[in-house]
Formats: C-alpha cells, structure tokens, sequence
C-alpha cells in the first residue's frame, strides 16, 4: 500500500471550496422520507434486486482497491452488476458534489468523509439509511449494525440544527474505514537514547525540542501546517481536545466560536512554538504525505497524524526506517483524557438514486462483517467493525509495536471532535490560516479572538 484515504491534504479544500459555496450548500432542508425502504416488504433476500445494474463512485483509495476484487462476491451473493467508477483524489470531491446538486443520479453510491455529511446532508443529497436499517425486510438480521463502533456510527449521524451533537437525526453514512489521530516514532532512536514516549503535553514538546537536530535535517516531531481545514482535524484538534478545548458553543440555538479560551490559548499558542522548535522548517507548507516521508526516511522522530497513515512505512522496504516504527497514544490530557479526533470513509446512498434497494445492499454487504474481513487481508485501515478488528484484523499486527495497545487505549473516546456545522470547511481553513499567522509572529490571544468573532459572524449569517 503505497497511500491511504486520498484527499486529506490540503489540496481537497482547495479545489473543492469554491463549488461548495457556490452551490449554497447548507441552505436547504433534508428531504428524505424513507418510502423507498418502506416499500420493501417480506422476508430478507440478497436476491430481491437481482438483475439490477448498480453504479458507485469511488476515488482510488487502498480500502477501495482492497474491495475491487471482492466486487465479483457481492454480484454472486445478489445478482446485481456493478459499475465502479473512479475519479482521480484532485477532482473527486468537486465532481460528487456537482453531480449530487444536479441530483442526476448518475451514481447510486459513492465514498465521502462524514464532514462532507455537514453539507451533502441539508439540501437533500443523501439518503437517510436509518429506515433501512431499521426495515428487517432490506437489512440481514446478520448486519449487526451495532458491532460498528459507537464513535463510528454517531458521527455519521446528524440531525442539521445549530448545536445539536453528532448522533441524532439521521444517518446519513455507513462508516467503511477509519483512522484515529495519534503518535508514531521511530522506535529505533528512542531506544538508542533511553527515552520513551511522552505522558503529558509539556514532556511531548520539550521531547520533541531535545531530538531536534537542524545540522542532521532531524526534527522532533511532524504534523501538518498549511493553510487546510486539514492541518486542523488530525494531531492538532486531537491534543486540542484533550487539552479541554472548545470550537463552538451551543448558546440559544446559535453557536458561538470558543477557539479563543484561555485553555484553547495556551494550547495553540505552545502547539505553534512546538512547530517552531522541533518541526519542519517548511511547516506552512507542510501536509500529510510530507508527514510520512519523512517519518520513514528518518528525518521525523515522531509523527502526530493517522495511525493507519504511518502504518506502511512500517512494512519490509517501504522506507528507510521500516521495522523501526512504534506507536503510542500521545499526551493524555491533564485530567485523563484521551479524546482522539478521527476521519472515516463512508458510504453513501444518492438521494437521487433509482436503485436505492441495490444501493442498500451495496453498502450493507460492503459494511458487513464478511467482506470487511475479507478486505483487511489484501489492505490496511482500521476496520470500522469491532468483531472484524478483534479477529482477522489483529493478525495482521504482528511486528507494529503499540499499534493494538494504542487503539485499545484511545478507541471509546475516539470520535469526531468538532461540531458540527455546514461552513466547516470555509471555518476551519480559516482556522489554519490563524495558526499561521501566530507562528509568523501575531498574538496568539488577539489572532484567536479575531478569528472567533469572525466565524461565529460567519455561522450567524
């Protein structure tokens, strides 16, 4: 596996911002009334919609190549055709979202990270699943929908109102594959040098600042810092949660900015000079497969990003320091916490869809347990389902010190940290942008209130 989820760079923001807001997402309401779940009645059969020819929307991905081959499985088991389109990570998201406003139907299916629910979601782009789910006549009663985490399953689940938490409303999203944000190292130095990973946010920097070596190009520790709604959901928002940080509160139905906390201060203020001391020189232009590289290459000591990221830098000849990598949940904060920001592909259902009952099947069989076992032979991410992590797929973890007790230790409180709220991306690049400008000198509390007037105007308006 030479890459993992595509898109997560800065590059998606880019590309995709400007349609998005063009298009007015977010200014409607879902309308997704379940009759075409409801119309399927009788006893379970995989056969009932065979003969159908299914179309899905994929961006290259190693899940997705891990289930190309399985797709001849799922036409046996059901009798329906499938047409897997791919679109290249660069256009992905600007095509999906042209395509869901133009509400063609081109594609029944199609992969999306559950931020993109925050705009997909209200103006009626996305089938809600939660009715199907529920019917017994579509859904096997193998699914087993409650063996995919907790974490997992709420944050694919939104009902659109200011303030209300992830978990409510409807669901919008099978999750399909995740990853939680956490520390990689080189295992290799650390015991050279007798030291072991940090328990606490203060030790993790003055760590990162004493393996800094600039005339070795070696630095302490990477995470990403250009100007991305992506630099802010991985390493940063993770620690910043721990730390006992806030991006919004609900206050009379409306949110207000809280990024500019005292608590949310002195965080980002000392995760700026943590940039300064022992990251990358190129920090404002740093993004994740920089992260990566250089974690494999020996140049990064640590890594503060996707645990399933950095997991093939550990494999036989994929890099420099392959066989040298540990893992390791980083600083639990000062009470104890080990809330951990994630990312999840998922899979959707298009509103505009007129195979919805195969398109159901689709991502039942894609999200259940067989199949997602059989993907974790031939691909890695985290599986999304507990039963499949805790069998096949902790077979496969044998030389990646700490990736198990990591996860383990962080798993119930992994989740998405952010609220949500449809000018996300818009809000959170503006966020980065803010980081950025501290680390070019700016007060970190005066460029924090600034930035939190300006986003509670901007979800105001």
């Amino acid at each position: 596996m030479t890459t993992r989820r595509s898109l997560l760079a800065a590059g998606l923001g880019a590309a995709s911002l400007p349609v998005l807001n063009a298009c007015g997402v977010g200014g409607g309401t879902a309308d997704n009334s379940g009759d075409a779940a409801g119309e399927v009645t009788g006893g379970f059969d995989w056969k009932k919609a065979s003969g159908t020819k299914l179309k899905i929307l994929q961006t290259p991905h190693p899940y997705q190549q891990a289930f190309q081959p399985l797709l001849k499985d799922f036409t046996a088991l059901t009798g329906i055709e499938v047409q897997a389109d791919l679109v290249a990570e660069a256009d992905y998201f600007t095509k999906l979202n042209t395509e869901l406003a133009g509400r063609t139907g081109a594609h029944d299916v199609f992969m999306t990270g559950a931020y993109f629910i925050w705009q997909y979601g209200p103006p009626g782009w996305m089938e809600d699943l939660n009715p199907w789910l529920q019917n017994t006549s579509a859904t096997s009663p193998d699914y087993d929908f409650d063996d995919i985490y907790e974490g997992l399953r709420t944050s694919t689940r939104w009902d659109f109102k200011p303030g209300s938490p992830l978990g409510t409303g409807g669901q919008w999203a099978i999750p399909w594959g995740f990853e939680t944000n956490v520390l990689a190292y080189n295992k290799r130095i650390f015991d050279q040098r007798g030291i072991k990973p940090a328990e606490s946010f203060d030790e993790l920097i003055q760590l990162a600042t004493d393996l800094t070596d600039r005339s070795k190009n070696q630095y302490g520790i990477a995470f990403r810092g250009s100007k991305s709604w992506a630099s802010i959901h991985p390493g940063y928002m993770t620690q910043f949660s721990r730390e006992g940080g806030k991006d919004y509160t609900a206050e009379g139905g409306k949110l207000v900015a809280a990024m500019n906390s005292p608590q949310a201060v002195e965080f980002t203020r000392k995760w700026v000079n943590l940039a300064k001391a022992a990251g990358p020189t190129s920090w404002t232009t740093y993004e994740y497969p920089d992260a990566t590289r250089d974690l494999g290459n020996g140049n990064a000591v640590m890594v503060y990003d996707a645990d399933s990221a950095t997991y093939p830098k550990n494999r036989p000849g994929a890099s420099k320091e392959a066989g040298n990598l540990a893992w390791h949940p980083g600083p639990p904060g000062p009470d104890g916490s080990y809330a951990t920001n994630l990312w999840t592909w998922s899979l959707a259902m298009n509103a505009a869809s007129k195979q919805k009952l195969a398109a159901w099947l689709f991502i039942q069989w894609a999200t259940g347990k067989e199949a997602m076992s059989n993907a974790t032979k031939s691909a890695f991410a985290d599986p999304t389902r507990k039963s499949v992590f805790d069998g096949s797929f902790k077979q496969t973890l044998g030389g990646f010190p700490g990736y198990l007790e990591t996860f383990e230790k962080v798993v119930d409180q992994t989740k998405i940290q952010f609220t949500p709220q449809t000018k996300f991306f818009e809000t959170t690049e503006d966020w980065a942008v803010a980081l950025q400008d501290i680390y070019a000198g700016q007060d970190a509390k005066a460029r924090l209130d600034a930035l939190a007037e300006s986003n509670t105007k901007k979800l105001a308006s």
